[in-house]
């Protein structure tokens, strides 16, 4: 997703540089800084991405090598850019040439791009690929990643859970802070929106907790569930991978109010019975199921003690 919107954005800032001549100074000022803005979050977003895809190619542990043959490519193909661009430029002499010819260039590049994009398969499982293969297993069978990419929206938004039918029934928010999950908690299950005792917290806590991660959910609401995933010190990526089939199972289930606190305990052993059954064929079949792709960004980490949890 990164690696094309990152295209998008250096694309919108060369059509940007190609308007600002038709503005006053003043207003040109405005937008070419913006263009600027917008070749610095290309840079951001092209430089992650592509740190992603250097370490799914390196398989043998070879990444420098990797890195210096793409940017020797990088500079081939940059050279024969230019020798391309100074042969063209000497066919364009009006206006109605000039933005012809960026317009059909923008679009090849976007559209090569996203083939690009749509060619590679990776093989750890980020929330998206994460629910397509649930509902593969469900079904009995264990998809390739080769597969899963075929069904995958390059852009997709996050947190999102969807049904067999690619529905959106939940959203599920991955490493939330330990006070948001209490305010979820306490305004599905708490009518006084409050904990009476700290023996009270602790225990709706352990009882919520899949494998070693924290998930609880608030009442149903326009027909999908909000649920919100607290990581705990010794959470491990296949204990958030659990978590989330544990919300996607409960989402596809038509309980609502009180009976989703008790359908979260219900369903984690059905879940983590499904991980363990079908571990060693997603690892045949080429998941990477040891390296977490489903925490997007730095989430707080707590520990549960007796009588309370403190926040690490």
């Amino acid at each position: 997703m990164y690696r094309l919107l990152a295209d998008v954005l250096n694309d919108f800032a060369f059509v940007l540089d190609c308007l600002s001549s038709a503005f006053p100074r003043a207003i040109r000022v405005v937008i070419l800084s913006f263009s600027s803005v917008l070749r610095a979050l290309c840079g951001v977003a092209a430089g992650s991405a592509k740190a992603s895809l250097s370490a799914h190619f390196a398989r043998w542990g070879n990444l420098g090598e990797l890195n210096a043959k793409d940017s020797s490519q990088e500079t081939v193909i940059s050279l024969i850019g230019m020798l391309a661009g100074s042969v063209v430029v000497t066919w364009i002499t009006t206006p109605i040439a000039n933005w012809t010819t960026l317009v059909l260039l923008l679009a090849i590049h976007l559209e090569t791009n996203r083939r690009a994009v749509r060619a590679v398969s990776m093989r750890t499982l980020n929330r998206q690929r994460a629910t397509i293969v649930y509902h593969h297993l469900k079904r009995g069978r264990v998809p390739t990643p080769e597969e899963v990419s075929k069904q995958e929206r390059i852009f997709e938004w996050d947190g999102v859970l969807r049904d067999g039918n690619d529905r959106v029934i939940g959203h599920c928010t991955v490493g939330a802070s330990l006070g948001e999950y209490l305010t979820v908690s306490s305004s599905a299950h708490k009518a006084t929106g409050s904990f009476e005792t700290s023996d009270d917290l602790t225990a709706l806590m352990t009882e919520n907790a899949a494998g070693d991660c924290l998930l609880t959910s608030s009442g149903r609401s326009g027909g999908s569930l909000r649920f919100v995933m607290v990581l705990t010190k010794g959470t491990k990526s296949v204990d958030i991978l659990a978590a989330w089939w544990t919300a996607l199972a409960v989402a596809e289930s038509n309980v609502s109010g009180e009976q989703v606190r008790s359908e979260v305990k219900g369903k984690r052993p059905t879940v983590q019975a499904l991980l363990e059954k079908y571990t060693a064929d997603l690892t045949m079949a080429g998941w990477d199921l040891a390296t977490g792709a489903m925490e997007t960004k730095s989430s707080p980490r707590v520990t549960i003690t007796s009588p309370q949890a403190h926040l690490l």
